[in-house]
């Protein structure tokens, strides 16, 4: 059988398929030279706008990481309607009185309770650090139960050894609560103001927690000193980081920060993964206070929620800290069912300087030059 006659293709059509820089270039200066005659003026004049056309494409694919996914709404017909308003009554008016009353008692016995071991037992560090523990962990399952929290823990649980450190993905500040009901974590956490902050200051300091505020340089080579000292230790508490260095929706992971990776220590990855069948436990600080994140928790019917504790992991020789976090970063992401994205989670905070993007647009126009003159 004989094959089918391919149809020739004009010139004009392959054209179609090129790009024709002179197109976007000013009128009346160099639209008839030859490529090889461009000028870097030239093509500065267009790289705005393809650095406007590409920083549209990073801003979606960057925002997307932050943003909740809203659910839809199944409330739409008569038959459906009633028994979401016998659920809201349920939720508002049975489950979140009864929960303010469970986190109401945890905060009465753990008050007490701490004050009298704190001031008491002075002379006995060791026996206070281990008691202070105990009641840090008692809160957090208070504060876990107050959402009816269904948490499965997958693998063994961390114990206290020197030279290790724990990473996991970040979705909420509730990420540390759920960990901390079953080990006392020292955590690395941004600083926070409010009720959330006094507790930083105080109780979190009683397991060695340290804390930085991400507008001060000088906080990152004080935090460096204190994660060092800290692993070293034999009797501290075992040393839990994010090194995502911000919160993610639960449906990505941007990039880690190296500093966990470059202590010389031993890495032990934790996955992190919530089902939003019941709520979204993503927290947007830039959008809602933390306080109302825990209401919006304790409105809803359970926080379901799956953690893992995975194989620990060494850097490998000729491995970079940098190559060692994106490893780790893998084993967690395809554990817990997440994206990896090449972003910058800080960039949630602070955007690039004018000055730094003109910079990227003349090398852009530079590259782009230098490709022309190759052909």
């Amino acid at each position: 059988m004989a094959s089918p006659r391919k149809l020739p293709t004009s010139s004009s059509e392959l054209d179609l398929d090129r790009l024709n820089i002179e197109d976007y270039l000013p009128f009346g200066s160099s639209i008839h030279e030859p490529p090889g005659q461009l000028r870097l003026r030239d093509l500065l004049d267009i790289t705005p706008t393809l650095t406007e056309a590409a920083g549209a494409i990073v801003d979606d694919s960057f925002t997307r990481c932050f943003k909740s996914n809203s659910q839809e709404p199944w409330n739409w017909n008569v038959y459906l309607f009633p028994l979401w308003c016998f659920g809201v009554v349920v939720r508002y008016l049975i489950l979140f009185p009864a929960r303010v009353l469970v986190l109401t008692i945890g905060w009465i016995i753990f008050l007490s309770s701490f004050a009298i071991v704190h001031f008491m037992l002075k002379a006995h560090d060791a026996l206070r650090r281990k008691l202070e523990r105990l009641l840090v962990e008692l809160i957090c399952s208070f504060f876990v139960a107050s959402w009816t929290g269904v948490v499965k823990y997958h693998g063994p649980r961390p114990s206290i050894r020197p030279k290790q450190v724990f990473v996991a993905n970040h979705t909420s500040m509730i990420d540390f609560i759920i960990l901390e009901q079953m080990t006392a974590f020292a955590v690395i956490m941004q600083k926070h103001p409010g009720w959330v902050g006094l507790l930083q200051s105080t109780i979190l300091e009683s397991v060695g927690c340290i804390w930085f505020n991400r507008s001060e340089a000088k906080d990152r080579e004080i935090v460096a000193r204190k994660l060092r000292d800290h692993v070293l230790g034999t009797d501290n508490n075992p040393l839990l980081i994010f090194p995502e260095g911000t919160c993610v929706n639960n449906h990505y992971t941007v990039m880690f920060k190296k500093g966990a990776f470059e202590l010389g220590c031993t890495v032990c990855p934790i996955a992190i993964k919530y089902n939003k069948i019941f709520v979204d436990a993503f927290w947007n600080s830039r959008k809602q206070s933390f306080t109302m994140h825990l209401l919006q928790l304790m409105t809803s019917w359970a926080v379901v929620c799956d953690v893992w504790y995975l194989e620990p992991q060494t850097l490998k020789p000729g491995e970079t800290p940098i190559e060692f976090a994106e490893r780790v970063r893998d084993i967690i992401s395809v554990r817990a069912g997440l994206k990896k994205v090449p972003w910058d989670g800080y960039l949630k905070y602070s955007r690039p300087s004018p000055k730094h993007r003109e910079g990227k647009q003349r090398s852009f126009a530079e590259w782009v030059l230098q490709r022309l003159e190759e052909r």
